[in-house]
């Protein structure tokens, strides 16, 4: 699957490539888009870190958190790591 977020890394935009990579989706292709795409209009692949997706920040979760909540990811160390 295309895993879809902005570009210029940040924290998390490391963390979670990392995190979907070797729980979630092993064969993931990541694509970082410019800060003006119209992520609403992304269809068939996975929106992470941009505002106003499923895994994005919420309140105080950042994207890594929301990535643990949405695949049920309980690691302890991913959880430590998330907090």
């Amino acid at each position: 699957m295309k895993w879809i977020t902005r570009e210029k890394i940040k924290v998390d935009r490391v963390a979670c490539p990392w995190l979907t990579q070797h729980f979630v989706d092993p064969a993931a292709e990541f694509i970082f888009l410019p800060h003006g795409t119209d992520w609403t209009q992304i269809e068939d692949e996975i929106v992470f870190d941009v505002p106003n997706c499923e895994l994005g920040h919420h309140g105080e979760d950042v994207s890594f958190n929301s990535i643990l909540k949405k695949y049920k990811l309980t690691d302890p160390a991913l959880v430590l790591q998330a907090s």
